[in-house]
């Protein structure tokens, strides 16, 4: 971490404002399987320390995504612990670092505070019903690692329920199954503004 922080950060390439397309994951039953093996996703309180293939990759990442997202989380300090948690927990649940500071962008804004119409909340915009069905009783949805914990998660559940279809799982993951809208937003978001390394594993 001390050679992150003496690491002089590139210019800031701009991020146009994006209006905020927050949704709202729909309730439905789990299987008693289902909900023990999500809850144990969620219990599992390991160290957040991302791990890359090499110290300069994840001097390289955390340079150039911090001064993507500067803008936008000013404080650098709380920015690079922001990112660690974003790599470490898509990483966890197998999903893409990159696609989910794309769907952080079109969710929240990047607002750690942010409620939706519906009651979703944080920068993943998780619905308060995923607490009782597979938390612990006084998980804070703002809490910046539950937020990603639960949100990363839930996507990984969803893409489980598709077969692999991100386009699909993204839709129930803002409640908007079916619709282009939602799918093609976090996909703008991602290929604009957080790409990196190799193509991106879109479906056609």
């Amino acid at each position: 971490m001390r050679l992150i922080r003496g690491l002089a950060l590139s210019l800031a390439v701009a991020l146009p404002p994006a209006a905020v397309q927050a949704g709202a994951q729909q309730y439905e039953p789990l299987a008693a399987s289902v909900q023990a093996g999500l809850h144990a996703a969620i219990a599992d309180r390991a160290a957040p320390e991302p791990q890359f293939s090499s110290i300069q990759e994840k001097v390289n990442w955390l340079t150039e995504m911090s001064s993507r997202l500067s803008r936008r989380m000013p404080d650098r300090e709380a920015r690079l612990e922001f990112l660690k948690t974003v790599y470490y927990e898509a990483k966890r649940a197998g999903l893409d670092p990159q696609m989910v500071l794309g769907l952080i962008q079109v969710e929240s804004g990047f607002k750690k505070y942010s409620v939706s119409s519906a009651g979703a909340r944080g920068y993943m915009q998780v619905m308060p019903f995923w607490v009782n069905l597979i938390g612990s009783k006084g998980n804070n949805l703002f809490n910046l690692r539950t937020n990603l914990r639960y949100g990363c998660t839930i996507l990984r559940h969803y893409l489980d329920i598709e077969n692999g279809d991100l386009y699909r799982a993204l839709g129930r993951y803002n409640g908007s199954l079916g619709r282009p809208e939602y799918p093609n937003m976090v996909r703008t978001a991602w290929e604009k503004q957080w790409a990196w390394g190799s193509r991106m594993n879109w479906p056609q």
